[in-house]
């Protein structure tokens, strides 16, 4: 039997809709009363949502799942979210409130872990596709092996990088909900086809993205390796906090229009 259970599911009309939530909210007197920004960036880590808090000044928006931030200097174009958790089904929830409220445009950024040598703790990957390895991404689309970014948004997080003079890789991630049960048989196949890095909310992302006709892009600071087949986290590393204050940058520069 394959997955999900129900064949074709994908293809099925949902019980609930975003939307229908939506109104629930309002009816509650639950939602925000104000215009969806543009764009808003996901991110996971607490210390980078504590980036811009500290680099900008924000107005709070309830309403949503986890803490949703304006902010100010962009005329409420884009807003930052963050503390909704990490893995594909809590970013998904998020996004889908965020895209039923009006939003079009999305940047996840965050750290990820290596499975090639050539890539080190510190470096920026700008990620293509993701293997979907997660269960929430195929109750959106027939099954396949990978799910893509919006091909627009990489092309964006690539010209930003390079006006900024960053270095960067591109390539492909293993995304996975299931972070305490990778293996070393994985990583060996997925080192073998070149699989740049394994993160946790990427393929689910993007397909949403594709079901829910929105944009979004995606890049990861490296924080930890898994390229010698081993587990070697460097989080609390200079250079990991480095790649994601820059992160910050690349995700507003884009939003912003570069």
């Amino acid at each position: 039997m394959g997955f999900p259970n129900l064949k074709n599911k994908h293809a099925e009309d949902s019980m609930l809709s975003p939307a229908e939530f939506k109104e629930y909210q309002k009816k509650l007197g639950r939602y925000p009363k104000l215009d969806p920004p543009a764009g808003v960036i996901l991110c996971y880590q607490t210390r980078l949502l504590e980036y811009f808090l500290e680099n900008h000044k924000t107005t709070s928006v309830a309403g949503f799942t986890g803490e949703l931030y304006l902010l100010n200097e962009t005329e409420n174009r884009v807003a930052v979210a963050g503390r909704f958790g990490i893995g594909a089904p809590a970013a998904v929830l998020l996004f889908e409130e965020l895209i039923a409220f009006g939003v079009n445009e999305f940047m996840s950024i965050g750290t990820a872990g290596t499975l090639q040598e050539s890539i080190k703790v510190g470096d920026l990957v700008v990620c293509k596709r993701a293997i979907r390895d997660e269960g929430t991404s195929h109750h959106y689309l027939r099954h396949s092996k990978y799910a893509y970014a919006s091909k627009d948004m990489t092309r964006r997080i690539i010209s930003s990088l390079k006006k900024l003079g960053q270095k960067y890789s591109v390539g492909t991630s293993w995304t996975t909900d299931a972070p305490f049960r990778e293996t070393v048989t994985e990583a060996r196949q997925y080192q073998k086809e070149g699989v740049a890095t394994v993160d946790m909310e990427a393929s689910a992302l993007f397909a949403v993205a594709q079901y829910r006709d929105v944009d979004i892009g995606a890049v990861f600071a490296i924080s930890d390796s898994l390229a010698e087949l081993e587990w070697k986290p460097e989080f609390h590393l200079k250079k990991t906090r480095k790649g994601l204050e820059t992160l910050r940058k690349v995700a507003l520069d884009i939003l912003l229009g570069s």
